[in-house]
């Protein structure tokens, strides 16, 4: 079987980025946006779901990090949505529950064609960790699921550190993801859907 790979160049006036997923990968990542922390949870998101990825994202970064953060967030929907191919075989849903000391993440995720998030998660985080802002976060998993086209639930119950609290979303998110795409030996050639389509 051949690796299931995506890849997509998106620019505009406030960017350039450049996502590349190997949905049947070893975790090797290479990325770049110039956003610290968020690259440290794309790191996450490629070592712990086993994807291959690369991300190149050059953004207005002299006015904030909202337009590289979103802009990265897209591109990565539409590679993973590209590296998905038809779905054939596929288990099509995944959960993973994932602690990270006092923070706890709850991730299921249904690779349905049908783009809808539900996310909640602690009120009254720090606004920043380093130079990302936490309220990015939800936009991160909107702009992945408008263009993933998938359903996706995340909610962290609990947490003190929003270092934590983000981080053990990736996480979470990233098993999830795994699970879902991953090839279903008992469902070869079979589409995961009673509607003939996903």
């Amino acid at each position: 079987m051949s690796p299931r790979v995506g890849r997509v160049e998106r620019t505009t006036k406030e960017t350039s980025v450049l996502v590349e997923i190997n949905l049947d990968g070893t975790g090797k990542v290479d990325v770049s946006t110039g956003v610290g922390f968020y690259d440290h949870m794309l790191d996450q998101l490629g070592r712990h779901g086993l994807f291959d990825l690369t991300v190149k994202t050059d953004g207005d970064l002299h006015i904030d990090s909202h337009h590289t953060i979103e802009d990265t967030a897209l591109a990565l929907g539409a590679a993973f949505k590209q590296a998905l191919g038809d779905k054939v075989g596929i288990y099509r849903f995944g959960n993973c529950t994932v602690p990270l000391d006092e923070s706890l993440a709850q991730v299921t995720v249904d690779l349905s064609g049908r783009p809808y998030l539900v996310h909640t998660e602690p009120e009254n985080m720090a606004p920043m960790i380093g130079a990302y802002d936490t309220t990015m976060t939800r936009h991160i998993l909107e702009s992945f699921v408008a263009q993933a086209q998938i359903a996706l639930h995340v909610h962290v119950p609990y947490g003190r550190n929003a270092h934590h609290i983000v981080e053990c979303q990736f996480k979470a998110l990233a098993r999830a993801l795994r699970y879902a795409s991953e090839h279903d030996p008992r469902a070869a050639g079979i589409l995961p859907s009673t509607k003939g389509a996903l």
